[in-house]
């Protein structure tokens, strides 16, 4: 299975630029001009851990020939602009701290810093949280942790000591006390602090239903944030419990056979539902590298591990010696007031299509990849 995997990245690789990259699926459709994003993001970020975990340079200088194609001298990134207040422009910054570490270039550190005024600036909820993005006022979306906290906590840790990290974690407990159901165990994928967005609950704010892929960001928020965190106390006693409660709420809802999450959590059972692999692969890297750093306890490393299995199992497909992944979807979100039809019902999420190889699946494997190759070394 590794050799497939490895001959899937290699595919994926060597088929895209970074004008064009194969998997930005997204972008492609909608006809979009190359831009800093979080979906190139995630993907950058997987390969360099893999690079990091394999020591083969072919992974780091696709790296590096790709974000130097989006990162200027002087710090600027093209497509990158802050005044949008997109939190998901902020996630591909983060690795420009790697870059930093192994280059010494200053272009990466200007970036980081052009960056970091995102951070300062970007609106705020009356409970402080960063609003998902302009367009998106006052509202909170459970990927949004995964899209900045990362960043912020890196910034904070190495050129900043330590001092926002009390923001860092009140984020995180504002989307606990809010967005949390205590009957489910689930967390909602949107929250309006004003309660005035059509697809939001007048009373509480939130929207309608569990979607698999937005829980999926945030517990990978939850230990990468961890992971950047130099307080051990915090992790134990905060984001440790914080982790076990999500990753047990969702292993509720586990399919027993193909050991996969559905695409919305808790209604396996209705027609259209199915099996997503991006969710679940960001389960999979979530508990695993939770169970590495020991915020999970070591009983949950197989429990990952079969997750990552049954993906690859189910999903990833030869034919003809050409590799795809399949079960992902392609985009979920919510509103704006213009676009009704993002809802948050069962039948929108059931309704967006159902794509292979797109990088909001395969970065998140190949995520999960590199906790297999770490749990597989010790």
């Amino acid at each position: 299975m590794h050799q497939l995997i490895n001959r899937f990245i290699d595919k994926l690789i060597n088929e895209s630029t970074p004008e064009e990259p194969i998997w930005n699926i997204e972008s492609i459709k909608a006809g979009k001009a190359p831009h800093w994003n979080y979906i190139d993001g995630c993907m950058m970020t997987s390969l360099i851990e893999l690079y990091k975990e394999t020591n083969d340079s072919k992974y780091i200088d696709f790296v590096k020939k790709f974000i130097d194609y989006y990162v200027f001298e002087d710090g600027t990134i093209r497509g990158y602009h802050i005044e949008n207040y997109n939190v998901d422009d902020i996630c591909e910054s983060r690795v420009l701290f790697d870059l930093y570490k192994m280059t010494k270039k200053d272009k990466y550190l200007k970036a980081i810093e052009y960056t970091y005024q995102h951070i300062l600036t970007q609106p705020r909820t009356k409970d402080n949280n960063f609003w998902h993005k302009k367009i998106y006022p006052n509202q909170v979306w459970l990927d949004g942790l995964f899209m900045a906290q990362p960043f912020y906590t890196r910034y904070e840790t190495e050129l900043n000591n330590h001092q926002n990290y009390d923001d860092i974690i009140n984020q995180f407990k504002n989307v606990r006390k809010f967005m949390f159901n205590e009957d489910k165990k689930l967390y909602y994928h949107g929250y309006d602090s004003k309660k005035t967005i059509f697809w939001a609950n007048p009373e509480t704010g939130l929207s309608k239903n569990f979607w698999l892929r937005a829980i999926g960001w945030f517990v990978v928020a939850i230990v990468d944030v961890a992971s950047y965190m130099d307080d051990e106390l915090v992790k134990k006693d905060f984001f440790s419990p914080l982790l076990k409660e999500i990753v047990d709420g969702l292993l509720s809802y586990q399919d027993i056979e193909s050991k996969l999450f559905y695409q919305v959590v808790d209604q396996k059972n209705r027609t259209g539902n199915y099996l997503e692999a991006s969710g679940s692969a960001l389960v999979s890297y979530a508990i695993l590298k939770g169970t590495r750093l020991g915020l999970l306890e070591s009983k949950y490393q197989q429990i990952g591990l079969d997750i990552f299995n049954g993906i690859t199992k189910k999903y990833l497909t030869e034919k003809n010696g050409d590799l795809n992944l399949g079960g992902i979807c392609l985009v979920a979100g919510l509103g704006p007031e213009n676009n009704k039809r993002r809802d948050g019902t069962f039948e929108y999420y059931i309704s967006e299509p159902i794509v292979e190889n797109d990088a909001k699946g395969v970065g998140p494997l190949i995520m999960a990849y590199t906790e297999v190759i770490k749990t597989l070394k010790k």
